[in-house]
């Protein structure tokens, strides 16, 4: 192995790290190490920081002093992101998706603060010096804005980006060199938590005799990646005893607990359960988890999201749109109707099966345990989407869902969700004051319809009286038989032309292409079962009723 310069021990201290950290491909790993080695030398602390001048620390500075392009299976770019604080410097390496998700979190959280990311490049060479170079300046003045507002220093995701809570801490001045490259297959990848949490608080829980079959990872053969999200990624995989295929939603309790949303886990396990009786609604099969993960075993829907599809075709013909909204208003009633707000009705969470039938999915924002005259104020869902009531913070009830459904009816009509604007900020002021706009390409009853949802006043609103009865009444309804509709007797205007469970056209080709992580089939058989793996997730694990 090569020496690197300036560094004692070098070839020691890089295989030491690379026994750390899982990674199919070391070469490539390597490359990005010696990249970043002549930044290395001399990054260690000192050791001599006390806790409290941490504390009192002034923010930290940031950078984005250089970039690389890489080339493995598909070609990116990451951006090394230098920062500085409490007498410690350490750097992360960032692509510019992962600036991009950020931007969104940040502006549904802080919507009055303006932060803006270099646009993308639609057409030419997005790997060209001149771009690159531009391209990190811009992104050089976005991460200077996150340390300037002090609003954003204090958020959860904003630390985690620049890994501040990871650095400041002391550091004993014989840590090597290496120990300060903070999370880099992580910062390429996304691939959090790999080798499994080292928690040691995390204990099995004995349910008792009673306790469902155990459920393990090692059940599965997990096959490919066809999704990802903030906190983990879903996965084709297969039961090895049953042969059904499933999809499996893996999640990621370290980043679960540090974000504080175990609650909104909890409860999308709940409402999954509630959807084993509705078909439009994706089911559970099994929950259970392992001493760092979360695992939902999910039906699996491979006609495609209806956002893939819109994105194809730009808009949709009125039957085929209203085919669409009736099943999505059907599964919405049946959700109210159970004491649940959806809460996050978008193309994207709106999955079409084999036949073309429409599957509601991922109820990680759903507010279960409401009543009919039941409120909630928490700020939460899709920009494009979020009804006027919840961007001023205001108490809502069911109605917000009537509202998103005419934001996703209105994009399936014209193209694009009513009120959009690229700029957010722009967005959320026409969500609130600009008149709707309905062209006259639709029928009558379509615009009366959108009319009706998209109201900006929520006691004005369809549905707001009798809820989903109000909506299926209307007239643009009325063609549909809601009880054909409910039992699939109605034939979908349009089949994905799926050929079996294998078929993967209609899935995301970036997420196929990634590699199947190996920790996720490793058996853990103490604790990765049904049974609760620790007290944080007590309740979570699920298994059928056995038939007697």
């Amino acid at each position: 192995m090569p020496k690197w310069p300036g560094l004692k021990n070098s070839s020691k201290m890089v295989k030491r790290y690379f026994e750390m950290i899982y990674h199919p491909n070391k070469d490539f790993l390597f490359e990005i190490l010696k990249w970043a080695a002549t930044d290395l030398k001399g990054m260690n602390s000192t050791g001599n920081e006390t806790a409290s001048e941490i504390e009192g620390a002034t923010s930290p500075t940031v950078s984005v002093t250089n970039s690389e392009t890489i080339e493995k299976n598909k070609k990116f770019t990451v951006y090394k992101v230098v920062v500085e604080a409490a007498g410690n410097k350490w750097f992360v390496f960032r692509r510019y998706n992962e600036f991009s998700k950020l931007l969104e979190i940040l502006k549904r959280q802080y919507p009055n603060v303006p932060l803006k990311l270099p646009g993308k490049k639609l057409f030419g060479n997005n790997f060209s010096s001149d771009f690159i170079k531009n391209r990190r300046q811009g992104l050089n003045e976005f991460v200077q804005k996150l340390v300037t507002e002090s609003c954003l220093l204090q958020c959860a995701e904003v630390r985690e980006f620049l890994n501040v809570d990871k650095n400041l801490v002391p550091i004993s001045p014989d840590d090597s060199p290496l120990d300060k490259v903070q999370d880099l297959n992580e910062a390429l990848y996304s691939e959090q938590d790999e080798k499994g949490s080292d928690d040691k608080e995390e204990k099995s829980v004995d349910l008792g005799p009673k306790e469902k079959k155990n459920v393990k990872p090692s059940d599965f053969e997990f096959l490919k990646v066809i999704g990802k999200g903030s906190f983990g990624r879903v996965l084709l995989a297969k039961h090895k005893m049953e042969g059904n295929v499933y999809a499996v939603k893996v999640l990621q309790k370290k980043m679960i607990l540090k974000r504080n949303e175990k609650n909104h886990v909890m409860s999308e396990r709940n409402v999954l359960l509630k959807n084993l009786h509705h078909p439009f609604l994706v089911g559970l099969h099994y929950a259970f988890q392992t001493p760092d993960k979360l695992y939902f075993v999910l039906d699996y829907v491979n006609g495609g999201e209806l956002f893939f599809h819109l994105q194809r075709e730009r808009y949709f013909p009125e039957p085929r749109a209203r085919f669409y909204a009736a099943e999505i208003t059907s599964a919405l009633g049946y959700l109210h109707s159970e004491g649940i707000i959806y809460r996050d009705l978008k193309p994207e969470n709106i999955l079409l099966d084999f036949q073309g039938h429409v599957v509601l999915t991922d109820f990680g924002l759903s507010k279960e345990g409401l009543t009919e005259k039941d409120t909630t104020t928490t700020f939460c869902g899709t920009p494009e989407y979020l009804a006027p009531e919840v961007l001023r913070k205001q108490a809502y009830d069911k109605s917000v869902d009537w509202w998103c459904l005419g934001a996703v009816l209105y994009e399936m009509l014209y193209g694009l969700p009513p009120f959009y604007s690229k700029d957010t900020l722009e967005m959320y002021q026409n969500i609130l004051n600009k008149p709707l706009r309905l062209r006259t390409n639709i029928s009558i009853p379509a615009r009366n319809l959108l009319d009706g949802l998209l109201q900006k006043d929520k006691n004005k609103r369809l549905g707001a009286v009798h809820d989903v009865e109000d909506i299926k009444k209307h007239d643009f309804f009325k063609v549909i038989n809601w009880i054909d509709l409910e039992a699939k007797a109605i034939l979908p205007p349009y089949n994905p032309n799926v050929r079996g469970q294998m078929d993967l056209k209609n899935i995301d080709p970036e997420f196929i292409r990634e590699p199947v992580p190996a920790s996720l089939s490793r058996s853990q058989s103490l604790s990765a079962s049904v049974q609760d793996a620790d007290v944080s997730f007590v309740g979570f694990s699920y298994a059928p009723p056995t038939e007697l």
